[in-house]
């Protein structure tokens, strides 16, 4: 990856995110790890630092499209445009679907659906000069078969799976790929959460030894395809459902 990219990752403190960031920082991309958590983006960008990276934390909370709109322009000021976007910031729910309230609803799409079609539509200004650009959405493979519990957030990623392909054909013209990963079943402590509480019947071993591959996700698969989507010779691959999964999707 050329040196002169910068990418700007959203929930990139934490989980798939800190991982996605440190591989692209590896990778040589300067890193703007964007998190409504100030503490978690802070300690993502010293880690990447201490690795020998680029990188700053920037607080930003995807649902305010003001926040989203000043965190790149921070971007463009601290560090330079911003070509590479991975658009990660995600809320899941466990909610029977009569207990789902509008107030509810609207929380898990403005996070996973508006948050990604606002932080693409600040960034692409700037990949559209460059003439290059990379978006990477990450999605989720229950958008793919469904879960019980979940309408909201199902409805939420599948719905960026449909964004992903549309935006992709309005910018494979200008130099802009988009394509999407929709993770499955990934050691992140949102999954460990809601194994706590529950949600994942015999638990997280159980689930993995059920799995082709018979091992659970890790964070560090997500971000080696993630880097590969983002390399120049990525190229020709845009509007595309890359699942990594260890075969529980096919």
């Amino acid at each position: 990856m050329s040196d002169e990219r910068t990418a700007i990752v959203t929930g990139g403190g934490s989980g798939i995110g800190l991982a996605i960031s440190e591989r692209l920082a590896a990778e040589g991309a300067t890193v703007a790890v964007f998190d409504r958590d100030g503490e978690s983006a802070a300690a993502a960008a010293t880690k990447i630092a201490a690795s020998g990276g680029t990188a700053i934390g920037i607080i930003v909370d995807v649902t305010d499209r003001g926040q989203i709109d000043a965190g790149v322009e921070q971007v463009r000021t601290r560090l330079r445009r911003p070509t590479i976007l991975v658009n990660n910031a995600g809320l899941q729910g466990f909610d029977p679907f009569l207990s789902i309230d509008a107030e509810k609803w609207d929380r898990v799409l403005t996070v996973n659906l508006t948050g990604t079609f606002n932080c693409c539509q600040a960034v692409v200004p700037d990949m559209i000069e460059a003439g290059w650009g990379r978006i990477v959405n990450i999605s989720s493979s229950s958008a793919q078969g469904g879960q019980p519990l979940m309408t909201h957030y199902v409805a939420a990623k599948a719905g960026v799976i449909g964004f992903t392909k549309a935006l992709a054909l309005e910018l494979g013209p200008k130099g802009i790929t988009v394509n999407t990963i929709p993770p499955g079943f990934i050691d992140t402590p949102m999954l460990r959460a809601a194994e706590r509480e529950g949600f994942l019947g015999n638990g997280v071993e159980h689930n993995a030894a059920r799995t082709p591959v018979r091992r659970v996700g890790r964070p560090e698969d997500i971000a080696a395809a993630c880097a590969f989507l983002v390399r120049e010779e990525a190229s020709y691959i845009t509007g595309q459902v890359i699942g990594v999964n260890g075969g529980r999707n096919t």
